[in-house]
């Protein structure tokens, strides 16, 4: 799909098609008889960008739910992209600063004539690469108006588009341009989302340097107003954290998607924190100050922090709620007496502790008709695919679940037979 493409679609004409598309059957068996049919109708082009839109938006769902009908998307802009609950989180911060900060909120920003509002009366957000606009919008949801760069002239279009078609055109702008070529003086804070993936190939890009534009460009940037949030890979280096922001891993339903680094007065005085989001809501752990949790041999329990709690280095703090342990100092398990919830790690009562031995574990899992097996490891070199095979197990209707952690203790290789609690 092309910017000329795109731009149809945006036409009554090309919103007809779209409409119509939607409608249809785009499923990969009933896809060329349905192109075919529709382009008895409507030319070839409008028809391919048509069925491109419906087919990504049904993808979108995923990251946008049900908001996902409305919005227009790249490919790429939508791999990349924020999922709406992250930059849901990440805009109400926004917001908050704002409000704490005296930062006027809605309406028009009157200019210096110079590319930037006059910072006495500096309010938006600039965002360096907005791509599809995800973060852009989330923001004027919440009332925090901002302008979204883009160099790609299709996917600023795009973002564009999802700006008006959620009625933010009064809060939120996009202009195509190059993110290191901005000026940021006199906005209210930078928000950048560097790419982090290698052109064509889509290959993820790890180090901080590396990324487009590099990160200690768009750190320099967003310096240059009072606050400032980049978003990172959650593999980032401890050491390319710059001194006096606070690093936050967010986790999405128990996986960890995405990490930013808080500059500025957007930063908080905590360093760092882990933040979970799930249908029940968001919860943030932070620094306590703790020492390193005791270490002793396994308990009754075994809990497994959320990844982006072992992110965080916050494990202690999980430790200290659950009032455990850990069996060895280099692994993230928590292990405990009493079972306590949390929402910060999942639990499992320890049933058998084992030396790990292929023979040995295969022997104990068959005595025990084991139904429906998982396999979890960490401290382990194992490969769990290859072990699954290896263990040449058949499911037992009605058999217990059984979850297999495989670990260390010190140098000594450990299986953990253990249930899960619900």
């Amino acid at each position: 799909m092309d910017l000329e493409a795109f731009l149809g679609l945006l036409t009554p004409d090309g919103q007809a098609v779209l409409a119509e598309a939607a409608a249809s059957d785009v499923s990969e068996n009933a896809l060329i008889s349905t192109a075919a049919r529709l382009r008895k109708g409507h030319p070839a082009e409008l028809v391919a960008a048509a069925l491109t839109q419906v087919r990504l938006r049904d993808r979108g769902r995923a990251k946008f739910g049900d908001e996902a009908a409305r919005m227009y998307f790249t490919p790429a802009g939508l791999e990349q992209s924020t999922r709406l609950s992250v930059a849901a989180h990440r805009a109400h911060r926004f917001a908050a600063t704002r409000d704490r900060h005296h930062f006027p909120a809605g309406g028009n920003v009157s200019t210096s004539g110079e590319g930037g509002p006059d910072r006495a009366e500096a309010r938006e957000v600039l965002e360096l690469g907005c791509g599809i606009g995800g973060d852009l919008i989330a923001r004027g949801l919440a009332g925090v108006p901002g302008v979204g760069v883009e160099l790609d002239p299709l996917t600023a279009a795009v973002a564009r588009a999802n700006v008006g078609a959620f009625g933010l055109a009064e809060l939120a702008s996009v202009r195509e341009g190059d993110a290191t070529e901005q000026d940021p003086q006199g906005y209210a804070a930078v928000f950048a989302d560097p790419g982090r993936r290698a052109g064509s190939s889509g290959r993820r890009i790890f180090d901080p340097k590396a990324y487009q534009p590099p990160l200690d460009t768009v750190l320099d940037l967003a310096s240059r107003t009072p606050g400032g949030c980049v978003k990172v890979a959650p593999g980032i280096p401890y050491e390319a954290i710059p001194d006096g922001a606070e690093a936050e891993w967010v986790s999405v339903g128990g996986e960890v998607k995405e990490a930013a680094l808080w500059l500025g007065d957007l930063a908080g005085d905590v360093g760092r924190r882990a933040t979970l989001i799930s249908g029940e809501g968001t919860v943030t752990l932070t620094p306590e100050g703790l020492g390193a949790p005791e270490v002793k041999s396994w308990g009754r329990y075994l809990y497994e922090p959320d990844g982006a709690v072992i992110r965080a280095h916050l494990v202690a703090e999980v430790a200290r709620r659950v009032g455990g342990w850990l069996a060895d100092p280099q692994i993230a398990y928590v292990s405990g007496d009493e079972l306590v919830e949390t929402p910060f790690a999942s639990a499992y009562e320890i049933e058998d502790v084992m030396p790990f031995s292929l023979k040995r574990l295969r022997a104990e899992l068959r005595r025990r008709e084991t139904g429906v097996l998982t396999l979890k490891k960490r401290g382990s070199a194992v490969d769990l695919e290859r072990l699954r095979r290896d263990l040449g197990l058949r499911k037992v209707k009605g058999g217990p679940e059984l979850v297999v952690v495989l670990t260390r203790v010190d140098t000594a290789p450990v299986a953990l037979l253990t249930r899960p609690m619900r």
